[in-house]
């Protein structure tokens, strides 16, 4: 069982302690990235971006490989295609690989949102009347 709102952890992007809303509405979990850009290495695609964010102490250049891209639709139900890495995801004692999808979250209050595909993978339930019922990851 966790709350509508939990930290979390992404230690491939050197992210700890990060506060995240946990949302049942939303497929896809998505993470803030700003000035993304696509480049090649050995001949694969990979992204740089950056995850800054108030929500978070902490942030640096981050590089993955990039996984795929989709359509997803946005707050505002438009579709927008976005990039999707691959990682791993730490969340209530369970350490999940999972994709992210890459937007821009500055305006929003949490700089992470968790979709319910990872939920569904950790067989989370959430309680959306409380908040922080697991030990920090």
């Amino acid at each position: 069982m966790i709350g509508w709102r939990e930290r979390v952890a992404l230690p491939e992007l050197d992210l700890d302690m990060v506060e995240a809303k946990i949302d049942t509405g939303a497929r896809t979990t998505a993470l803030h990235a700003s000035r993304i850009r696509p480049f090649e290495q050995d001949g694969k695609p990979w992204v740089e971006f950056h995850p800054e964010h108030d929500r978070l102490d902490r942030a640096s250049l981050c590089r993955l490989p990039i996984h795929d891209r989709r359509a997803i639709t946005n707050t505002g139900g438009v579709p927008e295609e976005r990039i999707i890495i691959r990682t791993r995801l730490l969340i209530a004692g369970h350490r999940l690989r999972i994709d992210i999808s890459l937007a821009d979250r500055a305006d929003m209050a949490f700089p992470i949102i968790i979709g319910r595909t990872a939920l569904r993978r950790a067989r989370l339930l959430v309680d959306s009347g409380r908040s922080w019922l697991t030990p920090p990851e």
